[in-house]
Order: C-alpha cells, then structure tokens, then sequence
C-alpha cells in the first residue's frame, strides 16, 4: 500500500475515508474502527477502565507520505493540535526523497525494580544476591510460560546500592526482562512479585517497592533521515538558509533546558498520536522520553540535526520506546487493532520504529517553521478553522471564516464573532 497520497487533503471527509484502503486490507468492521464515531462503544469502556459514564474522542488523521525502512506506512494519528498531522506528512515527504527514514529498534527489554530495606551489611547482601542470580533468573524464567515460549523472560539481575539517600543506605534490584511484543508492565510487575520473598529469604532484608521503571533504557528506538539539500528551498528561503536555521534551532535546544522541554514537546507531537491511536501508554513514554533526555545530567533535545558532506541535512532521534502489539488496550480496543492493521505491524519493535520515524518528522516539521517563516503562520492557518467553529461558523462559512482571520492576522473568537454578525446582518 502506497503512502503517497497526493491531494489528500483536498479530498472530502467521505472521500478520504473511501481512499484510505483501497487494497482491501482492512474488512469493512476494521474499517469502521477507523472511520465511524466513536469507534469504541460504551459497553466496551465499561470493561476498561472504572466508574465509565462516557467516551471522549479525539480526531484520527492520516500520516501520509511514510517510508520507514524501505517500506510505505500509512500512520494514524490520534491528536487534538492542529498542524501535526500535516507537517509529520510534508516532512515524510521531504525525508522520502532521501530514501525514507531508516530505524531500528534494541531487544524489548524492560526493568523492573526492587527497593530492598532493612539489610545490616548492604555491600555483603548484595554479593549474596549476586551469588544467587541464576537461581532468581530462573524461577523468574518459569512465571510465563508463553513468554518463554516466544523467546521472553528474564536476562540479567543488577544490584546498586544508594548509600546517602534521606532514610539512609538502601539496595535496589534491577531485573532485566525482555518482554518480546507487549509493553510489559504486567508480565515485570509479575516476575518482580514472585522473587521478592525469594530476596528477602537471601538477604535477611525487606522487599518495599517492585514496580516496572518507565525509564526504559534498553528498550530504545532510534531513527535517521537525509533531507537532500534541493528539497529544502520554498518560498524566499534557499536551500543552505533552511538547512542552517534548522541546525541552528537545534544547537538551542542541545544547550538549553527551557528550549529543549519545547523541542522535545514538539517530537511527542508525533510519538503520542500514534502511541495513542494504537492502545498504548502514552504517559509511560512521555516519562521514558524526559527522563532519557536528562540522563547526561541536563535536560537536552533528544534528536540531532547536521549536514552531511555533501550539505544534505541529516537528523537522528533516539528515545525509550515501551510499546506493545498484544495485551491490554491494544487488542480490547477496536480502533487501536485496526491502526495496527492498517500499518502493516507485525512486532512491537516494527511498531515502535515507526514511531519513532513519526516523532523525527515531526521535530523536522517544527524546526523547519520556527527556522523559516515563524511557527504560528501554519499553525494559525489550521487553528482558524477550529476558531471558526467555535465561534458559530457552519458549512461553508467555516473555510471563509477562518481565511478572512488569518488574512486580517487575528485569529481571535471575538474577531470571529464580529465577522459573522456582520456577515447574517447582511
């Protein structure tokens, strides 16, 4: 299935719908998942989460133009911003001339952790687990069974010690398990449950905390892209003024913590609309994302931008990405199957490098705008539509209203209240 969908945009909601799979991947169901409101009806809310009186919705757009590892993605896209959905698509567009992005993926390895208490002789209790490791990597070994079977379970202990915390010297255990396709809170949560007496019996001390960490720094997804100079140049900006500014952006958030927390903002953009659009948990990668991009000590951007020896532009992302294709909201929720589907995904790890393709584009997308011409024309030029709507405008008078705001260069309600007053009192 081609990603290349030239004048999508122009197409009618009815259009667009009966363009998206015109292969015939998806069954009419699936399809409805996708393109019918609400997608996931109440009774099956009831069964996901607590107290269900409702549903809230957010709108599904496309991610045209996708190329990741040689291979056309169309990418849903759950996300309430105008201009992410566009500028990860123009970008892709950009990134494909080049070759696409190519991406890859660590093992999915996941750590849960132990806070152990209580312990006399901190440095001889950690020997004594360490002497112990393959007996505690083994009964962890025997907890899931088809885990195990596809090739999961456990594959190392670490033990640190923290000497000068507020309540004094404590150990923590780090269990390292790959949890092959799902996200893996459950099955670590699991295994970390069932070796906390065993701890306790080695070392004579209290297992407190056992929990999965959200800073999943052996599960890390990275992808790269060249931008050919010749693609960069519109409007009254040549090729090496995009390029430069672009690189440029960059260095300010490499070096700035309060630019950077904007940065990387602007690459969750495009990483939490396809983590949420696929049942995944978006607050865990918010968290693993922060945290990796302040692992240095400093809070940084987590993507890098250069230009290569011909004077292409050449960007990289890097990031914790704990994303499941089996388990919890992933396969409950009807859409969330149904995005996968239409992906083509296989694995979480093919999952999570498309992400990550996403979250690359759309960092390019906003350093583009903010290096060029300023990152309000374009996004104001779609927020004025939803301006529009809010103000009372409908049908026709909803594309009319929103150019008249952006040509006057007050996008304001009360401005869009004023123009369609005179425009019924005419």
């Amino acid at each position: 299935m081609s990603s290349r969908r030239p004048g999508f945009y122009n197409l009618s909601l009815e259009e667009r719908q009966q363009q998206l799979d015109p292969d015939g991947l998806l069954s009419a169901e699936e399809l409805d998942a996708l393109t019918a409101s609400p997608g996931l009806t109440v009774g099956q809310a009831d069964h996901m989460i607590e107290n269900v009186v409702g549903l809230h919705t957010l709108p599904l757009g496309i991610g045209l133009n996708f190329m990741v590892n040689g291979r056309d993605v169309l990418v849903p896209m759950a996300v309430e911003e105008p201009s992410v959905v566009a500028g990860a698509s123009f970008m892709a567009k950009l990134a494909r001339a080049g070759g696409g992005f190519t991406a890859h993926t660590s093992e999915p390895q996941m750590i849960g952790q132990m806070q152990l208490l209580e312990v006399d002789d901190p440095a001889t209790a950690r020997l004594k687990i360490l002497e112990q490791k393959g007996q505690l990597l083994a009964e962890a070994a025997e907890i899931d069974p088809i885990l195990k079977k596809l090739g999961g379970g456990p594959r190392d202990l670490e033990v640190r010690i923290f000497e000068d915390s507020p309540i004094g010297a404590f150990l923590v255990l780090h269990l390292i398990y790959d949890v092959r396709d799902a996200m893996g809170a459950n099955a670590v949560n699991t295994a970390c449950e069932r070796l906390a007496p065993i701890v306790e019996e080695i070392t004579g001390g209290r297992v407190h905390l056992r929990i999965l960490s959200n800073l999943a720094d052996r599960r890390v997804a990275r992808a790269r892209c060249t931008i050919p100079l010749s693609e960069l140049a519109f409007g009254d900006f040549n090729a090496e003024e995009v390029r430069d500014g672009i690189i440029e952006a960059w260095a300010f958030a490499a070096v700035d913590p309060y630019r950077a927390a904007t940065h990387n903002k602007g690459i969750m953009n495009g990483v939490d609309a396809v983590v949420i659009v696929t049942g995944n948990d978006w607050r865990a990668v918010e968290a693993g994302a922060h945290a990796y991009a302040a692992r240095s000590g400093q809070y940084t951007a987590l993507s890098t931008w250069s230009k290569d020896a011909e004077g292409n532009l050449v960007g990289s992302l890097e990031m914790p990405l704990a994303v499941g294709t089996v388990g919890g909201a992933t396969k409950v929720h009807p859409t969330a199957r149904a995005a996968l589907k239409l992906m083509g995904v296989e694995s979480a790890m093919q999952l999570a490098e498309i992400i990550v393709s996403v979250g690359l584009a759309q960092n390019l997308a906003a350093l583009r705008a903010l290096a060029t011409e300023g990152i309000q024309r374009g996004h104001m030029g779609l927020h004025a539509r939803q301006v529009a709507v809010a103000a009372g405008a409908e049908g026709d008078d909803i594309a009319r209203l929103a150019q008249q705001l952006v040509k006057e260069k007050k996008v304001r309600i009360d401005r869009a209240e004023e123009i369609l007053k005179e425009w019924r009192n005419q």
